[in-house]
């Protein structure tokens, strides 16, 4: 059986410019997809990203940074996620993520590829209104805030 991947494209109707430096700088990842990122990626770099739902965070490895083309990152989980950026001639994008290298049985890597599918899903909704709108629609918060209540529903059991 082939190793699960969680893949997801977007189309972002701004410039590739804006849209790769969403997933670099923290002033930009905070405003659609974590609570805290402890620097800017850089090549080699490790940096700390502290995600919405409250106690999740991750080491975050930049393996490879090519300015708006792709970024690749190790995550302190095992897994890899690569992003890909194209540029179009209507001053719009694609942006395409890529996470691999679950672990677990099959049952719970192909259960985690589908989860990180819509987890990555919601990220690009979320900053496509960002940028296309200039305001987050909340899709991620709203998001972690239903991962939140069922964790401490779960906690309560």
């Amino acid at each position: 059986m082939a190793e699960p991947t969680a893949k997801v494209r977007m189309l972002i109707r701004r410039p590739v410019e804006e849209v790769f430096d969403a997933f670099v700088r923290p002033e930009q990842l905070t405003r659609f997809w974590l609570r805290s990122a402890a620097a800017p990626l850089a090549p080699g770099r490790t940096v700390r990203w502290e995600f919405l739902v409250p106690g999740a965070s991750v080491d975050t490895t930049v393996d490879a940074l090519e300015r708006n083309l792709q970024l690749a990152v190790r995550w302190s989980d095992g897994t890899r996620v690569r992003w890909r950026f194209e540029s179009r001639p209507d001053s719009a994008s694609t942006v395409e993520v890529e996470q691999s290298g679950y672990t677990g049985t099959e049952a719970e890597a192909a259960e985690a590829a589908i989860e990180a599918t819509q987890g990555f899903t919601i990220v690009l909704c979320d900053l496509k209104t960002l940028l296309e709108t200039g305001t987050s629609h909340n899709i991620t918060r709203d998001k972690a805030l239903l991962i939140t209540e069922q964790l401490e529903a779960s906690a309560q059991r």
